[in-house]
């Protein structure tokens, strides 16, 4: 008889750690799970479906004791936990601590209790940094985070604690993953001529979940994780049929709404190789962009088409880098433009 992987799962309430744990539930007969997660109303309602199908351990990743108690007896694990932006940026402290100090206590104590576990990491295509104009991207290039991402920062230390460890491991890093993100100013730091190569959080959990069974192939090698050429656009493009979709009409927004410079993204050139490997990709452009319309119903896109202009000032209203312009900001404008900038327009 197949003897089961305990597996330890970090992060599960977040849009791709949900996906790996639908997606490993649906093989009860392979794998024992443990899901490690801060206790809230959201993520008790989450995790409620799962109750029979996996051991739930609340618990801070920040927290050493709370996390060395879950390292125990594991021979996988999927580390996903992490503060995202807008939040990682505003609150660089906190970041820290969950994305970096939390991986260290996860590494130590399973270095101490669990020392043949295998640890999957998700690290971010933001350590890159600003590549839009130079939009083709490997794992050998040069790791320059953009100035005031914090979140990148938080990754590159995390990725050097991994590397320096006792354990075996890889680490992905994820492209732009799509499905279940809220509108936030964040859209206003990428300029609209930026290249993207995105990804669903399904294909991009079931990566993850592929890998389990690919331990050695995989062992010690970093890999970037995209979409591939069929998930690839501008980033004008992307939001173009996304307000479409969401029935927001043009991207008319005021000049200088959007950043010039400074944020990160592109293609990956050499993220093939994690396909071939664990053949995880299933979407395409068409199939994203089909699904997001279904997801927006016909009475919200009505309603939704009748306040556009509201709507639309409102998200405009957000955006640092305008803000930065019409607050004679030198050290934000310098930061989004890159020089000075005529201000901006009425709207």
């Amino acid at each position: 008889m197949h003897k089961k992987t305990n597996i330890l799962l970090t992060g599960a309430s977040g849009t791709v750690g949900y996906d790996v744990l639908k997606q490993l539930s649906e093989k009860p007969d392979q794998y024992d799970v443990t899901i490690f997660d801060k206790k809230s109303s959201k993520t008790v309602r989450l995790f409620s479906p799962f109750k029979s199908k996996a051991e739930i351990i609340y618990g801070d990743i920040s927290d050493k004791e709370s996390v060395e108690k879950v390292c125990k007896e594991k021979q996988f694990v999927i580390h996903l936990a992490a503060v995202i932006p807008p939040l990682a940026d505003e609150e660089p402290e906190l970041a820290h601590r969950v994305n970096t100090l939390g991986t260290k206590y996860l590494v130590k104590g399973l270095e101490k209790h669990s020392p043949d576990a295998f640890l999957l990491y998700s690290s971010s295509i933001s350590v890159y940094g600003d590549r839009l104009h130079k939009p083709s991207i490997k794992v050998s290039d040069p790791l320059l985070p953009s100035e005031g991402d914090e979140y990148a920062k938080t990754k590159i230390a995390a990725e050097k604690i991994i590397q320096n460890s006792h354990l075996d491991w890889s680490i992905f890093r994820l492209t732009a993953i799509m499905g279940g993100h809220k509108i936030s100013k964040l859209m206003f730091h990428m300029p609209l001529k930026t290249a993207l190569e995105i990804a669903t959080s399904k294909d991009t959990a079931s990566a993850f979940v592929n890998a389990i069974e690919r331990k050695e192939q995989l062992s010690k090698i970093i890999f970037n994780l995209g979409g591939g050429e069929k998930m690839r656009l501008s980033y004008e493009e992307f939001l173009s049929r996304s307000f479409e979709i969401y029935g927001l009409g043009e991207l008319d927004f005021p000049k200088n709404t959007f950043a010039e410079k400074n944020f990160h993204c592109g293609y990956y050139a050499d993220g093939d190789e994690l396909e071939n490997m664990l053949h995880f990709r299933k979407d395409t452009l068409a199939t994203f962009f089909n699904d997001l319309n279904r997801s927006v119903s016909p009475f919200r896109r009505f309603f939704t088409t009748l306040l556009k202009k509201w709507i639309k000032l409102k998200l405009a209203k957000q955006s640092e880098p305008l803000n930065a312009i019409k607050d004679g900001d030198s050290a934000l404008i310098e930061r989004f433009f890159g020089k000075e900038t005529s201000s901006a327009e009425p709207f």
